[in-house]
């Protein structure tokens, strides 16, 4: 130990002529790699971010070529970067002998040249084969390691996206976010990791200004979507969901190969742009129906039957789309919890009518459409009552069973009509052109929609009755014959409740025996055949002008028979020009007023 100082300066005086000269030059090559390095990086971003901002609008050949010239510089910048790290893990390695070898060669040439002493020599002998064997081994240990990275180096050449280390995420890398603010859109960098077991993103911003106090965003992803090219100008953009934001993401890649390992990373889904529901194949009667059906009506028993308005609010379309398609998927039909949070009432119910609506026949058939309209038709309500028990009798057996299915659901709706302002006569209004669709589109189809909603609520009402047993005579009743006297306080209604009284106004002449009118309307057959009108009839008026009149029972308001609300003639006649009486729509001509004998058409009805 005394004699180490003696020997330090002479090592130091040889490791300044051989060794600084290596090291010096080692380090030259390394802070020339190390500029080349960022002088690649440095270019390769900045050409990198030119070619995200072309627009997709661009002549294909020019992208083309701005592609190549991308992946040409990506190309250089990667074999910069791994020259870099090479010489960095060369320089490393090279320390555990560079040091050593100069010392144990001074020292063997010290033993050589100056003759030491055969007792010194040998009481360093074993240190020196221990030193040898040592040196040997790190120096295998390099050459491996060399042989190693650089066939690391070849397979990450070739294959440069597909290289990633144990206990890391299972994507990273730079990507471009969508933020829309209130003067705009703008395009934000940031640095994005994926680890697709947790189902989490970290997103850390790369151009933070400064002061801003945006951090790094965790979020954890819940569906991925490519963007269609045609519905944004940026190129490789797609869409992503996650819980703690409640719109979309729009999320932009470095290029399509790069996008197209952030989709398969994130389990991305192509767009959509068709439904994949048929009414041919999917919207039938079948089992699949019915579970549909039943689930439906489950979820909306046990957490919203008390919801005001429920089945009158709509939900969104999208939400709608995404439950048919879902719980309809030819691979696992059914395969959807309507009770989760994921689903609300709005999105089931309307879910539920698009259904019923898109059947390939109406749960009440087109076969028994026109005789159920006819009976809601008829005054005599327990002949009504009777043809519709009879006429539910005769649906098919499927059809029945459904029709029963979903008018016990709405009788229990209807029981709590005070929490949801939903009565058997709403429910009519919404479920009436559902369950009884009119095989075309015409007029009379329109106008015969009211009766279909005085069947449904009728189903409602009785449907302890219809629903107790079939009647005793599967026949409907027969028609009751047709009043003689006209109905004078009693018009159409729905069910059996009481009305309440209104005042009746009676159409008279101002002047009936005092003078002659030049033009007066008389009950009298049409000149020519008019379009027939469900519930409407014609009168024609004789003098100057000869004008057919549609008279409608539609124009009632709550029962009340007014001339003024039920008589659909402009306040001044087109063709005579007689003016009307705003009040009693009287024919005013010459000072002369004359009644139209409105009221006793209106009788007949």
């Amino acid at each position: 130990m005394t004699s180490l100082p003696r020997v330090a300066l002479p090592v130091f005086c040889f490791r300044s002529d051989a060794f600084q000269k290596h090291v010096i030059k080692t380090s030259e090559q390394k802070i020339e790699r190390k500029k080349k390095f960022e002088k690649d990086g440095e270019k390769f971003y900045s050409m990198l971010d030119r070619h995200l901002h072309l627009s997709s609008k661009k002549k294909e050949s020019q992208l083309q070529e701005a592609d190549l010239q991308v992946d040409k510089e990506r190309h250089n910048f990667f074999e910069s970067s791994l020259e870099y790290v090479y010489q960095i893990q060369e320089v490393q390695e090279s320390k555990k002998f560079s040091i050593v070898e100069p010392v144990l060669a001074f020292l063997h040439s010290l033993f050589t040249y100056n003759n030491l002493t055969v007792e010194l020599t040998q009481d360093f002998l074993p240190y020196k084969q221990q030193l040898q064997l040592s040196l040997q081994n790190t120096r295998n240990h390099f050459s491996s390691t060399r042989e190693e990275l650089e066939d690391l180096k070849k397979r990450m050449k070739e294959a440069p996206l597909t290289c990633k280390l144990p206990g890391q995420p299972t994507i990273e890398g730079y990507l471009y976010t969508q933020e829309k603010w209130a003067l705009g859109i703008s395009w934000v960098k940031y640095y994005c990791q994926y680890e697709k077991e947790a189902k989490t993103l970290r997103m850390t911003p790369m151009d933070q200004k400064p002061g801003a106090k945006q951090g790094t965003l965790d979020l954890t992803l819940k569906s991925c979507v490519r963007r269609k090219t045609d519905s944004i100008d940026k190129r490789f953009c797609f869409d992503i969901e996650t819980n703690e934001r409640s719109g979309t993401i729009t999320l932009q890649a470095l290029s399509e190969a790069n996008r197209r390992l952030w989709m398969e990373a994130m389990d991305g889904k192509e767009p959509i742009y068709h439904s994949p529901i048929t009414k041919q194949e999917e919207m039938e009667l079948n089992e699949v129906g019915f579970k549909f059906v039943r689930k439906c009506i489950n979820a909306v028993e046990t957490k919203g039957i008390a919801t005001e308005g429920v089945y009158r609010t709509v939900g969104s379309n999208i939400q709608v789309q995404k439950l048919l398609n879902a719980f309809f998927d030819p691979k696992c039909p059914g395969d959807v919890d309507l009770q989760s949070g994921d689903w609300d009432i709005k999105t089931i119910t309307s879910s539920l009518k698009f259904y019923l609506r898109n059947l390939s026949e109406p749960v009440m058939t087109y076969k028994l459409h026109k005789e159920l309209v006819l009976a809601a038709k008829s005054e005599n309500l327990d002949y009504r009552l009777g043809a519709i028990h009879a006429l539910v009798y005769k649906l098919p057996d499927k059809n029945r069973e459904m029709l029963e299915l979903l008018i016990q659901h709405l009788v229990n709706v209807c029981e709590h009509s005070r929490e949801n302002l939903m009565s058997p006569s709403n429910m009519g209004v919404i479920f009436g052109p559902t369950l009884m669709r009119a095989q075309e589109d015409t007029v009379a189809a329109m106008m015969n929609i009211k009766f279909q909603n005085i069947v449904v609520e009728i189903l409602i009402e009785h449907f302890g009755k219809i629903y107790s047993g079939p009647p005793e005579d599967t026949t409907p009743p027969p028609v009751p014959p047709p009043r003689v006297a006209a109905r004078r306080h009693k018009p159409i209604t729905i069910s059996k409740r009481p009305l309440r009284e209104r005042p009746v106004f009676f159409g008279a002449s101002v002047e009936e025996s005092g003078g002659e009118s030049a033009c007066s309307l008389l009950p009298l057959t049409p000149p020519v055949p008019f379009p027939t009108v469900s519930g409407a009839m014609w009168i024609t008026r004789s003098g100057p002008c000869s004008t057919g009149l549609l008279f409608s029972p539609y124009y009632h308001i709550e029962g009340h028979i007014n001339l003024k609300s039920c008589f659909s003639l402009h306040p001044i006649c087109s063709n005579c020009h007689c003016k009307l009486c705003p009040r009693s729509h009287h024919h005013q001509r010459d000072g002369k007023s004359f009644s139209p004998l409105v009221f006793r058409a209106l009788m007949m009805f």
